[in-house]
């Protein structure tokens, strides 16, 4: 299952995932430390597609395995979005304006999440582990 963590920079993506992946003991992707290990700070469109193709390559992996895999990152887009075809989507929606001019200007609010975070609690992120633990249910992903 492919879970994807998104929202603008500053939202608290990484800290809901690194919560995550401690409650249910998956595979996590931070898209910072991927571009850090790709050597890809570039972020125009062209690289923006980039990255969503490199996340979603991760993810597509770790899935084929059998293993749940959580991936935190801003995926500015609808067609970002779609690149990285979420199993599950959860939107950080805690802030107006991210750190970064150029993401906020681009900044397409999702059409669909299954998760909205609109404000964060300390169990935040056993509510949304439930709900993940749920879906996994109802649609034996």
């Amino acid at each position: 299952m492919k879970i994807l963590i998104m929202g603008l920079s500053g939202s608290g993506k990484t800290f809901l995932a690194e919560s995550l992946q401690k409650e249910m003991e998956c595979a996590w992707f931070n898209a910072d430390k991927i571009r850090l290990y790709a050597n890809d700070w570039e972020f125009s469109e062209s690289a923006r597609l980039r990255q969503a193709r490199r996340m979603r390559s991760l993810a597509d992996f770790e899935k084929g395995e059998g293993r749940t895999v959580i991936c935190d990152f801003v995926c500015p887009t609808e067609l970002t979005r779609h690149i990285f075809d979420a199993d599950y989507t959860i939107w950080m929606d805690t802030i107006d304006k991210g750190r970064y001019p150029d993401t906020n200007k681009i900044f397409e609010p999702p059409t669909h999440v299954d998760y909205h975070v609109k404000e964060w609690f300390d169990d935040t992120h056993l509510h949304v582990a439930d709900a993940i633990r749920r879906f996994k249910r109802i649609k034996n992903v």
